[in-house]
């Protein structure tokens, strides 16, 4: 008896019992109670801690191994892991996957509050935390590019607009900024010609403080009426701190400005050693990729060698051209310019080196 002759001579209920089977199967495949790919929430909360100007170095001795000691106290936890860069901390911690998330959030503010002893007196805040998935992924990344403005001006508007509105939107966890730089000032100090001033490196560091301190200005009253005195005098650009007033000597103010005059071979001398190593790294590291096409043996290394030979001598040949003779017809072109303008070069012009420090 053949099997399939009833299904032969019945098309049309052959048929319906199809469509019918294939119809409970669409229905039941939506009410599976296994999904092929579980979603699995591992209780995991990332510390945060920042101390601006710290190194890598101090970061994780000061701040993250105090941390670090308290946080591996609380029960059920799996794996800690730490990253220290300038200036900020991260610490990220998981739990066993039977561990209540909102149970082990208290264990990790009581452990931050028991470390924040063992903490720099100067960490501008406390530690914060927040609960995190590491198998969670960013559903929008945002890029901002202009041609008006530089990085600094970019992420400082990413962080104080940008994030702050997406923030508000419904619904929304979180909202990471990265990929920019915050400005910052320093200041180069010759603490010998400091000190012949009868200053310090405190001092500079002092008067540098108080001069970019928003503080309170007063209030003018004028019988009922009171009116506050407000005034920014927070310093925001590098210039602004030249003609600052870091002393006296002798009757005479001592500012943070430093005037000094460059001749071209000075200045062309500071640009070379400023540019010489950057430059070196990628040519040799080119080079070490283009010796194995130059001296390699083998099927096909006639054909290479030529190819490797030619980048080695190019590389080598820009290389002395970038270190010797591009300096040369700098001051060449200069001393044209100037012959033609009526003056004499002064190739090597040492400036006043009177005042203490360069900005």
């Amino acid at each position: 008896m053949n099997i399939s002759a009833p299904f032969i001579r019945r098309p049309v209920a052959t048929t319906l019992i199809t469509v019918g089977i294939s119809f409970a199967g669409i229905l039941a495949y939506r009410f599976l109670p296994v999904s092929p790919l579980p979603q699995v929430d591992f209780p995991t909360i990332s510390v945060n801690a920042s101390l601006p100007g710290g190194s890598a170095e101090i970061m994780a001795s000061s701040v993250a191994s105090p941390l670090e000691r308290q946080l591996g106290r609380i029960a059920g936890v799996t794996e800690m892991t730490s990253a220290s860069s300038l200036g900020a901390t991260s610490i990220t911690i998981q739990f066993d996957l039977n561990r209540n998330i909102d149970g082990a959030a208290r264990d990790v503010q009581a452990a931050i509050n028991a470390a924040r002893t063992y903490l720099p007196a100067n960490l501008p805040s406390n530690p914060s935390y927040r609960k995190v998935n590491p198998a969670d992924a960013p559903i929008m990344i945002l890029g901002l590019t202009s041609d008006k403005y530089g990085p600094a001006r970019l992420y400082d508007a990413a962080s104080t607009v940008v994030q702050q509105k997406l923030s508000q939107i419904q619904g929304v966890g979180q909202v990471n900024v990265g990929g920019g730089a915050l400005p910052s000032v320093r200041v180069d100090v010759n603490p010998m010609q400091l000190a012949s001033y009868g200053l310090s490196m405190a001092t500079v560091q002092s008067v540098l403080s108080l001069q970019n301190a928003d503080l309170p200005k007063g209030q003018i009253t004028n019988g009922d009426a009171t009116a506050d005195i407000l005034a920014n005098d927070q310093i925001s650009h590098a210039a602004d701190y030249k003609p600052l007033i870091i002393g006296y000597d002798k009757g005479a103010a001592v500012r943070l400005e430093r005037e000094e005059k460059k001749g071209p071979a000075d200045a062309i001398y500071e640009a070379c050693m400023l540019r010489f190593r950057p430059i070196l790294m990628t040519t040799v590291a080119a080079l070490f990729g283009a010796v194995p096409l130059a001296f390699g043996t083998g099927v096909g290394s006639e054909l290479r060698r030529p190819l490797g030979i030619s980048i080695v001598g190019g590389l080598i040949a820009s290389q002395l051209l970038t270190l010797y003779t591009t300096p040369v017809l700098y001051l060449e072109f200069d001393r044209l310019r100037l012959r033609m303008l009526g003056k004499k070069l002064d190739v090597f012009h040492h400036g006043d080196e009177s005042a203490p420090g360069d900005t």
